[in-house]
């Protein structure tokens, strides 16, 4: 049987780095004035304190915890699955909707090329095996927003298996006490979304939206080698790092871009494994790890109590819910060696090209950090771990004379305290790198003190438009240059303090400090604490 017929490929990759959040089937949101549909799992966020979960009371057992986790990443491409039909977040409802999209009679599979190379791509990545010929099948069920009454997946023979996934956890309370573990990947498929439904209870209707309907995703299947929420929520975090970089998904929860559903079960160590619930509809990475948390403690409190545990699962059986897809034929891939002679490129994957392209991993990136420029292991996640910061550090590092530590120290403390504090994301910063790097070459040439930094960046902030040395200039807060005047001001303080200068002269090593803190005050932070420090010492000695 022949390979399917391929539609071209979508060019152009994303790289922006992303939040996590829910949306479609596997994690609907809700528009105003609608609630999302309850059916087929519904929103899991939990509202009660987490209890660790392998901690016992005295004299119990101890519960040990199983996690795996299904993840839907949508596939970064301009078109769906099978159908020309346009992807676009935030398109009027059923504006993007083919006659395929929709199930009309006679209508057949096309399918997307650029979806095959990105999970061609995603599995290379992950370590998995590629396979060369793989199947599609149908899975049967009836929902309002599927027209079909049916799902084109890849249930029997995937397109990629046994891969792994690498992620770092804290141990300890500080990020220096790292340590690297790693999850299996079951498989990865290919598979088309569903439409949205949106309840409205107020009209008590139902109302569907058929864009998203056809979408391509992969979904990625992670083996249970978890056991709390916080590796599960650090592995996905990982992997939509490890999507971004390829560009093979934008994975941004917020859009519905990564859905996932965490399948969890508990036991005790040494005897078999418990009956796994799964969690569906995880909003973010926090509300991720908090969730399986609380559900960890609630099975443990249930088998405590001597209740049983449910088997709740969204898998289907092979027998009762999957069929071989008629109107698609096996999808065949091919490395250099296997490459037929005379074949259409455009018709054909080739596996070893593909790997050829990869891009650098956040992984590999994080190594490139701390080789380059000397920073810390919990810096390096930092920088990658918030959409955006690490363009911003290395381009306040093209532009800066400050040593990289002190950047780092900058970008990651003060600048990005600032865009926490007000809910900002990087590129809606009115401070840019060209202007950070400005201030940091002024501190660094000693123009100013780093308390009289701190006073121009947040001017900055208000003052959109202006330079820091216009700032500067205006509010005087250069150093002072005059050496002499500065010792006059030492005197000064040191004449009106008796008591502390007494208690600097018997070793208080608090005594010296206060000083400097009341000469600062006086110069209004217009002199260096270390040359204050030095006049101190010498006129103490005299």
């Amino acid at each position: 049987m022949a390979a399917p017929m391929l539609r071209g490929r979508c060019l152009g990759r994303c790289w922006a780095l992303a939040c996590i959040d829910s949306g479609s089937r596997h994690g609907r949101g809700a528009a105003t004035g609608f609630t999302s549909s309850g059916k087929r799992g519904q929103s899991f966020v939990a509202q009660q304190p987490l209890l660790t979960a392998q901690k016992s009371r005295k004299g119990e057992h101890k519960w040990a915890a199983v996690v795996g986790l299904e993840i839907h990443a949508q596939i970064a491409s301009n078109s769906k699955l099978f159908s020309g039909s346009q992807v676009h977040f935030a398109a009027p409802p059923n504006s993007l909707v083919s006659f395929f999209d929709a199930s009309l009679p006679g209508t057949l599979p096309v399918l997307n090329r650029r979806c095959v190379e990105a999970a061609v791509m995603t599995g290379l990545a992950l370590n998995c095996h590629i396979n060369k010929k793989s199947l599609f099948d149908r899975k049967h069920y009836f929902y309002a927003d599927l027209p079909a009454g049916y799902q084109i997946t890849q249930q029997r023979l995937p397109i990629a298996v046994n891969g792994s996934l690498a992620y770092s956890v804290c141990v300890g309370k500080k990020w220096r006490q790292v340590i690297t573990k790693t999850v299996r990947i079951k498989q990865i498929q290919l598979e088309q979304d569903s439409g949205k439904s949106l309840h409205d209870e107020l009209r008590s209707q139902t109302l569907i939206d058929l864009n998203r309907a056809g979408v391509g995703l992969l979904e990625v299947v992670l083996e249970p080698d978890m056991s709390c929420g916080e590796e599960a929520a650090t592995a996905v975090r990982e992997l939509q790092l490890i999507l971004q970089a390829l560009g093979t998904s934008q994975a941004n929860m917020a859009e519905g871009q990564l859905r996932v559903d965490a399948n969890i079960s508990v036991h005790h160590p040494g005897e078999p494994l418990g009956v796994r619930t799964e969690v569906k509809n995880l909003n973010s990475a926090r509300f991720l790890a908090r969730a399986i948390d609380y559900e960890i403690q609630r099975q443990i409190n249930e088998l405590e109590n001597g209740c049983e545990i449910l088997n709740e699962t969204r898998s289907f059986d092979y027998k009762l819910g999957f069929m071989p897809e008629p109107n698609l034929p096996p999808l065949l891939l091919y490395d250099t060696a296997s490459l037929p002679a005379g074949a259409d490129p455009q018709q054909v994957i080739n596996i070893d090209r593909i790997r050829e392209q990869l891009p650098e991993l956040p992984s590999e990136t994080r190594e490139k950090l701390i080789q380059q420029y000397g920073i810390l292991p919990e810096h390096s996640f930092a920088l990658l771990n918030e959409v955006g910061l690490l363009e911003f550090f290395q381009n306040v590092i093209k532009e800066t004379r400050a040593e990289p530590k002190k950047v780092t120290s900058w970008v990651l403390n003060i600048f990005l305290g600032f865009l926490k504090q007000r809910n900002l994301a990087v590129n809606e910063s009115p401070v840019t790198p060209s202007v950070l790097a400005e201030l940091l070459n002024l501190l660094d040439r000693k123009v100013i003190s780093s308390a009289a930094a701190k006073q121009v960046f947040e001017e900055l902030w208000r003052s959109k438009g202006k330079t820091p040395s216009q700032i500067v200039s205006e509010r005087k807060l250069e150093l002072m240059q005059d050496e002499e005047a500065l010792e006059r001001v030492c005197h000064a303080v040191m004449e009106g303090h008796p008591q502390v200068v007494m208690d600097m002269k018997r070793g208080n090593p608090r005594a010296i400090n206060k000083l400097i803190g009341l000469v600062r005050k006086v110069t209004h932070n217009r002199a260096d604490p270390t040359v204050i420090k030095e006049i101190l010492e010498k006129q103490l000695s005299s």
